[in-house]
């Protein structure tokens, strides 16, 4: 008898390990297949995206609501690389068309605005900061812009400089009228106002390694509303 319980818990250990053995291959090939999968779904989404990516890459220039002509190839001189990289990838991608196109000669900068304030927008160009006014209407209208790229050159505005807003309504001209440097939680920059104000807004410091602290802020009031008739005569 001794003898039986010693081979039936010889057999009886044995079963266990195959049982435990077989769970653990199995247990393994399930994390294959679905990491697997995982990749799959991975690789799917990038060949989608670069399929997507092969629409016009000309899109900032084609569809600017510009009456006297296109938007020109960006100066780099001020650029970081990042943004650089950024703004070339971000034409690959397809998007809303730009809803105006701002331009202060004097800082050589001119850039579609966009109706948003997403990475994508501030890629390819500047955007209006959903919740302020919206364009070719009163009020204050907040248009943001990262301080690596188009709106680098801000950090030599003046007051009294001329910021133009050109819309498929006409053309805005505002003149700057304070600059100041606040806290990103201040957002009492962005307050509603009953005249035409324009609000730009960009990281600060200019030159910082990282996520920059406070926030830059050009105000600018308007001047007369030329409409789109009048900017062609010009």
């Amino acid at each position: 008898m001794a003898d039986l319980g010693r081979r039936l818990n010889k057999s009886n250990q044995k079963w266990l390990e195959v049982s435990l053995t077989g769970i653990g291959l199995l247990l393994l090939v399930a994390f294959f297949v679905v990491r697997s999968d995982k990749d799959q779904l991975r690789v799917g989404g990038l060949i989608a995206f670069a399929e997507a990516n092969e629409t016009s890459a000309s899109m900032v220039h084609s569809n600017s609501p510009s009456p006297g002509g296109s938007i020109g190839e960006p100066d780099y001189a001020l650029w970081s690389d990042n943004r650089i990289s950024a703004y070339k990838e971000s034409l690959k991608t397809s998007g809303d068309a730009p809803q105006a196109v701002l331009k202060i000669e004097k800082l050589n900068i001119e850039v579609p605005v966009y109706n948003g304030a997403d990475e994508l927008n501030m890629n390819r160009g500047v955007g209006r900061i959903l919740g302020t006014a919206r364009f070719d209407k009163p009020g204050n209208l907040g248009i943001a812009g990262h301080r690596d790229g188009f709106f680098r050159g801000l950090k030599d505005i003046s007051k009294g400089d001329v910021i133009e807003l050109q819309t498929a309504e006409g053309l805005v001209q505002y003149t700057v009228s304070s600059i100041d440097i606040v806290d990103p939680a201040d957002v009492s920059v962005l307050a509603p106002t009953d005249d035409r104000t324009l609000t730009l807004v960009t990281c600060y410091p200019f030159y910082f390694v990282g996520h920059a602290p406070q926030r830059f802020i050009v105000k600018a009031t308007a001047g007369q509303l030329l409409a789109v008739n009048q900017v062609r005569a010009l």
